[in-house]
């Protein structure tokens, strides 16, 4: 998030999408209610499905999906168009804008609501809601990502905030809401096959020798890793042999789940690290129980970049341990003595190392976090980011065309599938399916559906159906809601019994390789 979470609230006009924000972020969600409720903030919400967050909504826009990038052209097209935007912003700290304006130029209400379904007059309602904001606040979440157009409408997003100079002041930002708890701090440490950590590229030799005078080492790869997306293509087709999982059930989580449990089976070998036996664990040649949350020290740095100690709070079962102790122990047996004496040690160095968190250590963290990048010890930290200049100096406007998603509706599969989570459970379910309250709450699969599908495919609530892609096929029980649109069904991902994954495409984003889970076409059929 370029903004904190408190920040939200002092947003005059906050657009939300791609987010069931009330179901998947339901505490931030509070901000967004207060800030409409009580402080008068506008809201927008732009999402498929009439979810929770949509009742506070100003305006709502159901885009058909896939179709952000058009959309967010039209919004621009009509800011742009009115003089709306912010002139002094755009010519001081931005570059690009021509390129951008021809491009948005197509981009008319008329032929956006062509493309999205969205009508005019709503769309440029809402352009002139956002542009006339004194601070605009974005949220997005994986609604916005996980498309082969994904990076595309993130970008978008940034063009849209950069015209109307919602960056770098409080109750602005492009602000994405992160999937689990430690995200962040997992990208922040280099959990990504391109960098080192804080962002620092393989390719940059001198990042490359810095690392290895760190860590007394030599011949470090200055060439980028795999995705895990491109992981299991290999070894689907024999290229790529072995693979270790930390916390992760790609046998629920992944697209196009028959192909996945293909790959994974081809493996020579396959270790999987976690806290309980998952789908995937079951799998593994080797399992290696892991201590929990609530059972180790550490840090976890949260969507808003702030680092926040993590404390023990009970004593582990058994012989699991640590994370960082299990990959120090592998290491040394395999030739490297890593050895730490505990997880401050493991901070100092990471602060040594990373410029983005060379002012962070435990101490001063004990009480409150601090928001990276926090470049030195006496350095307050960063709640709100680009206040004076972006990063590589001034924004680029990227010029982006709509590209339409990889699969779309036919007469053979003619009705579109977007995947989620509820509030009940959180993604594969691996802990929350150990919680008796929460299976009383969400027990299995639904398929949620319109009224209007229901009644043309001759379908009542509660009745079994069969779903099927091009992939694969699931069985579940209908769901007629309000929340749905006609044309298209939405499938929680969690229920491995009935995983909407075995079901999506896993065509991919080109740039950051994420598979599109939010839109495949499907077809329903009466359960036999």
């Amino acid at each position: 998030m370029t903004n904190t979470i408190s920040d939200i609230e002092k947003a005059d006009v906050i657009l939300v999408t791609g987010s069931n924000t009330t179901e998947n972020h339901p505490v931030l969600s509070s901000f967004i209610k207060r800030a409409v409720t009580f402080r008068g903030a506008k809201l927008i919400v732009a999402d498929p499905r009439f979810i929770q967050i949509a009742k506070f909504a100003h305006h709502w826009l159901r885009q058909k999906l896939g179709t952000d990038v058009a959309w967010i052209n039209g919004m621009m097209n009509v800011i742009i168009n009115e003089n709306l935007y912010d002139h002094a912003f755009v010519e001081k700290r931005t570059e690009g804008f021509e390129e951008l304006k021809e491009i948005v130029e197509k981009y008319t209400p008329g032929y956006v609501e062509e493309i999205t379904g969205i009508p005019r007059a709503d769309l440029t309602d809402a352009a002139r809601m956002y542009a006339g904001a004194r601070a605009g606040s974005i949220c997005y979440c994986m609604g916005i990502t996980q498309h082969t157009s994904g990076t595309d409408n993130v970008k978008s997003l940034a063009n849209l905030a950069m015209l109307c100079g919602h960056m770098g002041v409080e109750g602005g930002g492009v602000n994405p809401l992160r999937g689990q708890n430690n995200v962040q701090g997992a990208c922040d440490m280099g959990g990504l096959p391109n960098v080192f950590s804080g962002y620092q590229p393989v390719t940059d030799l001198a990042v490359v020798k810095k690392m290895e005078d760190a860590w007394g080492v030599s011949g470090i790869p200055s060439q980028p890793g795999l995705t895990v997306t491109k992981m299991i293509p290999k070894a689907h087709d024999g290229e790529f042999k072995g693979l270790y999982i930390i916390g992760e059930n790609p046998l629920v989580s992944d697209p196009d789940l028959n192909h996945a449990k293909k790959s994974l089976a081809n493996l020579d070998f396959l270790v999987v690290q976690d806290i309980f036996m998952t789908e995937t664990a079951q799998l593994a040649d080797v399992v290696l129980p892991a201590k929990c949350f609530a059972e180790k020290e550490g840090t976890f740095t949260n969507s808003e970049r702030r680092v926040q100690r993590v404390r023990k709070a009970v004593d582990a079962p058994g012989q699991v341990m640590d994370d960082w102790k299990i990959t120090a122990e592998i290491a040394t047996r395999m030739g490297f003595a890593m050895s730490y004496g505990d997880s401050r040690e493991i901070m100092e160095e990471l602060a040594a190392v990373t410029p983005s968190y060379a002012g962070i250590d435990y101490d001063r963290i004990d009480l409150e976090g601090l928001h990276w990048p926090c470049p030195a010890k006496d350095h307050p930290g960063t709640p709100i980011l680009h206040r004076e200049q972006f990063t590589r100096g001034k924004g680029l406007f990227h010029a982006i065309d709509y590209t339409e998603p990889a699969e779309n509706i036919d007469t053979e599969y003619p009705l579109f599938l977007t995947t989620g989570r509820l509030l009940y459970h959180y993604h594969t379910g691996t802990m929350t399916m150990k919680s008796e309250g929460l299976n009383e709450r969400a027990p299995s699969c639904f398929v949620e559906i319109s009224s209007h599908d229901a009644q043309t495919y001759d379908l009542e609530d509660g009745s079994m159906v069969k779903v099927e892609s091009r992939r694969g096929d699931i069985h579940a029980a209908i769901k007629i809601s309000e929340k749905a649109v006609a044309g298209t069904v939405f499938i929680p991902f969690h229920f491995a019994q009935a995983a909407a994954n075995k079901l999506t495409n896993a065509a991919l984003d080109p740039v950051s390789g994420i598979p599109e889970y939010k839109v495949c076409a499907v077809r329903i059929s009466k359960a036999a």
